[in-house]
């Protein structure tokens, strides 16, 4: 992929960046951290790989996605706005209780999400669910969840991993978003989850490894991948900065849920503004 399409998916890379800080600010709260490091996988999921209908996002025949690691939503919600499916003035509410975009996913506030998330693992096993409920139904359609490195730290995951490999779910496909950090540290110093790959093989499942998972081109050639895979669900590897595009942010723990200062809001805005404007030239 690449020319015009490609230019086009990084200015809205830096699009929903801006409107992660501007949400998070007017918050006051949020997780800047764990949704910057989503940002081209979402992009790439939702206007190139994933099959949809813009015109209609309930369209029975789509494919699904399920946002796992549910306190990233912010990019989600960007990325809604874009498509259409949210007013953009409803950003701006983010978090508040007159708003309709919570600090995670809720069903019931926003039908666009398939499932509400928040508690890490529990999209794992509602994925599971889907992908298996597609099968009996017949239904061709895909399930698309990210999840995090922090994630798989969490028992529910592996039951969920070892139901989809035993049951042959080959419509289904994880996103590992591998920025390894978590909350209070490096993830592999407070519960280390590696070997990964192994793993998930042990468990019947096919696994790519994307190095630079904010590239659009290795990531669309991973999605092209898993789409090919028979037999088996996929797991793409998506290393990932924690942070990304700002560069104070950058692979900084502090920042999955740093109340952002006015400094820092002005320093971020400006740091993005400056890229979109090279990026036009």
């Amino acid at each position: 992929m690449g020319g015009e399409d490609l230019r086009e998916l990084q200015r809205l890379a830096l699009q929903v960046r801006r409107d992660i800080v501007e949400m998070t600010y007017r918050a006051q709260s949020g997780h800047q951290g764990g949704a910057l490091s989503w940002v081209e996988i979402g992009l790439l999921l939702f206007f190139k790989v994933m099959n949809l209908r813009r015109e209609d996002p309930f369209w029975e025949g789509r494919d699904r996605f399920v946002l796992s690691k549910g306190h990233a939503c912010a990019t989600l919600y960007s990325i809604w706005s874009l498509l259409g499916w949210v007013d953009r003035e409803s950003l701006w509410r983010f978090r508040r209780v007159d708003g309709e975009l919570q600090g995670h996913p809720s069903r019931r506030r926003t039908p666009w999400a398939e499932t509400s998330t928040g508690s890490l693992s529990q999209g794992t096993s509602v994925s599971v669910g889907m992908a298996l409920g597609l099968k009996i139904s017949g239904i061709k359609s895909r399930v698309y969840t990210l999840i995090s490195d922090a994630e798989l730290q969490e028992g529910q995951t592996w039951e969920a991993v070892m139901t989809a490999g035993n049951r042959n779910l080959d419509n289904l496909t994880f996103i590992l978003d591998y920025n390894g950090l978590q909350i209070e540290g490096d993830v592999h110093g407070i519960n280390d989850p590696t070997p990964i790959a192994d793993k998930f093989r042990a468990f019947k499942w096919e696994v790519e490894t994307v190095e630079d998972g904010h590239d659009f081109n290795q990531l669309y050639e991973a999605l092209t991948w898993a789409k090919r895979v028979k037999g088996r669900p996929q797991l793409v590897i998506a290393k990932t900065v924690k942070g990304k595009g700002v560069s104070f942010m950058e692979n900084r723990y502090e920042w999955h849920s740093k109340v952002l200062s006015e400094e820092d809001y002005r320093r971020a805005v400006r740091e993005l503004e400056e890229r979109l404007k090279d990026l036009n030239g």
